[in-house]
């Protein structure tokens, strides 16, 4: 520096002191400085004031000689020391140089720099405020400070401005909030920590309201939350929980939708994410859980983004268990939001508000761009993000586009979990049930989706998958409109080929608009045979789903819709099918179901007693596709006692190819018989009279049979029967004898013999084909 420049009113001494290399030196002509800058005070010369700083900062703080800078620095203290009260009115002079000073690559520089500051600082109090955007920014970078001396100085400086801020009620929060979204991104740790203190104070202090800039800080908060210090993340954990009870305490001044976004983003974390992120998870989830329940129908334009969120949580194993159980509150406070008022059209619900500013348009897509930046920065670009269904912001409109959308995907998805496949249909069903209206635009899309999922490994998931169809089958608003068949856009893999012919008189085509329902269904909609159809080719294109779950699949399906119709429906269809041997076994299944299961009480009940035109027509119905299994059309008869009929049919048994597989079948009937279900039939043995054609027809199996287990079974029924002359009393004479046949005016007997005598014959005719076309034709038992 040059010695020889005059640097009045310092003198050459001090001048020379502020120089020197020896710090007592320069704490010397530091105490010169008060002296002088007093006696300025005392004397109202603001412009000598002036001067003196002026000369302090630009010919020594801001000097390129060390020791100049560092002379610069104790001088800029003393002056502020010796302004008192009044240093307030020369802030911006006395901080500016010092802040640049903390840039120093001179770690000492930078440390007495701090201590400058300090002194600065604890001399004007409040008075900093206005300053305090350039004090935090260098005490930000002083914060992550290689240096421990000036590490440990920064934080000293740290509190003195943090008491100031806690005890002052002009902190400016609006100016700030700017910077600390900023500095909250940083990487350091240290600055990380400095932010996270400084949320904490700010948090704390009464008059200052961070919760209303809490969308602006949120994303870096979580962020923040993943460090790999245990101790910061402990900190924001704090931080975080002091504003979610404070989110809970007041929550009608909370941006909820703002937010929904953030938690959306942070909520889903991938397989390769590291277990720190499991924090985060956990976190926003929780967080999520605790908007929906306080914002409610708020939060619906973002159901499709918080659905992506939470879905996959469901299907986490016990590790996992706390964020499990949040996904799942999450899950079931948003579907309760699902109302009936949501299947109006987008039109009448815009009427009932006005529209949004355009100020708030442009800061909730500042917002967003924001969030987008900071996905980029830490990886999470793969992660989905969502806004909201409709322009109009204001208006809560539920994002069912969306949400089918979510859910559909996650459908296709063959890594799906179990519990989220189980709620994923949930959410169908339920949307189906409250939206009905607005589902069934979706439905062509979903169905073969649907239909694909009964192919799932999990019971649970077939039950809920069968509920979601059966809804869709039955639902009213699928009846609206005949144009929106399903099979127009399903691939023909899943259709089922039905040949073209008459059905009650009426054409039957399949795969267009002109499809019939069937006329014993008017409870079900356009969809309801559609579903029968395609459940069927399902069938036949797996085998094995028809061998394991295809009895479960229809008892289940009874259940839910009427049985009648499931029975009349599928004999319908089996009734033009053109694989005969696929047809054959349906029917072995379906008969199988109908003597069974618990489910068909009912119906077994009805076809029992064929008092009325419509169990009449119900039995012809199923009798003309039970005939392509001649075991399982004489058990339907003996269910209906059609006793002469049966042992009709049996007699037309010795024109059949007998073969293995229709022994076994005869072999279960004999089964059958002596089961519960047929108590009805073996009491009926006590009447030989009235019944004798049920003794013939047994008696008919029993010479079918080859010596084995069951043919010693139902001979040893047969030698129970009675003598009738025996079980004749007095009050009972002769009568003639009973016979369904005479007493069934809507059956046309012959006409159904007639039936079962062609399609026998084709079923022959396939196999006699099969045969010549194979090496090893089918087996014949040899009698």
């Amino acid at each position: 520096m040059n010695t020889e420049k005059d640097f009045s009113p310092l003198t050459p001494n001090i001048v020379r002191a502020l120089n020197d290399k020896l710090y007592e030196k320069r704490k010397v002509a530091a105490l010169e400085i008060e002296k002088l800058v007093r006696e300025f005070v005392a004397q109202n010369n603001s412009a000598q004031i002036r001067h003196v700083i002026q000369i302090l900062a630009t010919e020594f703080a801001l000097s390129q000689h060390p020791h100049s800078r560092k002379g610069g620095l104790i001088g800029l203290a003393a002056c502020s020391i010796a302004l008192g009260k009044d240093s307030g009115l020369y802030l911006k002079e006395l901080i500016d140089p010092v802040l640049t000073c903390f840039n120093d690559s001179d770690s000492r520089l930078r440390y007495y720099a701090c201590e400058a500051l300090y002194n600065i600082v604890k001399v004007a109090r409040g008075a900093v405020l206005p300053h305090f955007n350039v004090l935090f920014d260098g005490l930000s970078k002083l914060a992550a400070d290689p240096d421990p001396n000036v590490k440990s100085g920064s934080e000293l400086l740290d509190r003195l401005l943090k008491d100031i801020v806690t005890e002052s009620n002009k902190f400016d929060l609006v100016a700030f909030v700017p910077l600390l979204r900023e500095r909250i991104y940083s990487n350091n740790q240290y600055a990380r920590q400095f932010i996270i203190s400084w949320i904490h104070v700010l948090e704390s202090v009464p008059d200052i309201n961070l919760l209303d800039y809490l969308p602006e800080i949120l994303d870096g908060l979580f962020q923040i939350l993943g460090d790999s210090s245990k101790e910061i993340r402990r900190m924001c954990e704090v931080v975080l929980g002091e504003f979610l009870k404070e989110i809970k305490k007041n929550p009608s001044s909370v941006k909820f939708a703002e937010m929904a976004n953030i938690l959306v983003i942070h909520c889903q974390v991938s397989d390769e994410s590291k277990s720190t992120n499991d924090l985060i998870q956990l976190t926003s989830m929780t967080w999520m859980r605790e908007f929906i329940q306080l914002a409610g129908r708020v939060v619906l334009p973002y159901s499709s983004g918080i659905l992506t969120a939470v879905l996959p949580c469901l299907s986490y194993d016990d590790r996992k268990k706390s964020t499990k159980e949040a996904a799942s509150a999450c899950n079931h406070s948003l579907m309760k939001l699902v109302t009936p008022e949501d299947d109006e059209d987008d039109e009448e619900s815009q009427t009932k508000t006005s529209p949004p500013s355009d100020e708030t348009l442009k800061k909730e897509g500042d917002l967003n761009d924001s969030l987008n930046e900071s996905q980029e920065s830490v990886g999470f670009s793969n992660i989905s993000f969502f806004t909201p269904a409709s322009s109009d912001r204001s208006v809560v409109n539920l994002d069912l586009d969306g949400i089918v959308q979510v859910l559909d995907r996650h459908l296709h998805d063959s890594s799906t979990g179990m519990m989220t496949r189980i709620a994923v249909l949930k959410w169908l069903y339920h949307l189906y049930i409250k939206t009905p209206r607005k589902m069934f635009k979706h439905t062509d899309s979903l169905f073969p989706m649907l239909l694909k999922t009964l192919s799932d490994e999990s019971d649970e998931v077939i039950l809920k998958d069968l509920e979601v169809l059966a809804e869709i089958a039955s639902s009213p608003a699928g009846q609206t409109d005949t144009s929106g068949l399903c099979d127009n856009n399903l691939d023909s893999k899943t259709e089922l080929h039905i040949p073209g012919g008459v059905r009650d008189g009426q054409p039957m085509v399949v795969g267009s608009k002109m499809t019939d329902l069937s006329p014993s269904t008017p409870s079900m909609n356009s969809y309801f045979y559609k579903f029968m159809i395609n459940l069927l080719k399902r069938f036949s294109l797996e085998r094995k789903l028809l061998e394991v779950r295809g009895a479960f699949i229809i008892r289940q399906l009874c259940l839910l819709l009427h049985a009648e119709n499931i029975f009349h429906s599928m004999a319908d269809i089996l009734l033009k099918e053109e694989d005969l041997k696929f047809a054959s076994t349906m029917v072995q299944t379906l008969n199988a179901i109908l003597l069974t299961s618990a489910e068909l009480f009912q119906l077994r009940n009805q076809l029992k007693d064929l008092h009325t035109q419509e169990s009449c027509a119900l039995f012809c119905c199923l009798y003309r596709s039970w005939c392509h299994n001649p075991v399982a059309t004489v058990s339907l008869c003996f269910l209906t006692q059609n006793y002469r009929h049966a042992y009709d049919l049996i007699q037309k048994f010795g024109d059949l190819e007998v073969t293995v597989d229709f022994l076994m079948e005869v072999d279960k009937l004999v089964q059958l018989i002596e089961s519960p279900i047929f108590t009805y039939l073996r009491l009926q043995l006590l009447d030989v009279e009235h019944n004798p054609y049920l003794i013939k027809a047994l008696y008919g199996l029993l010479m079918l049979l080859p010596q084995s287990q069951a043919f010693q079974l139902l001979s040893h029924r047969l030698s129970c029967v009675p003598n009738p002359e025996l079980m004749r009393t007095v009050e009972d004479p002769k009568a003639p004898i009973k016979d369904k046949r005479l007493t069934q005016p809507h059956i046309d007997y012959s006409e159904l013999l007639q039936h079962f005598d062609r399609v026998q014959s084709k079923h022959l005719e396939v196999r006699h084909q099969r045969a010549g076309r194979s090496e090893h034709p089918d087996r014949k038992l040899m009698l």
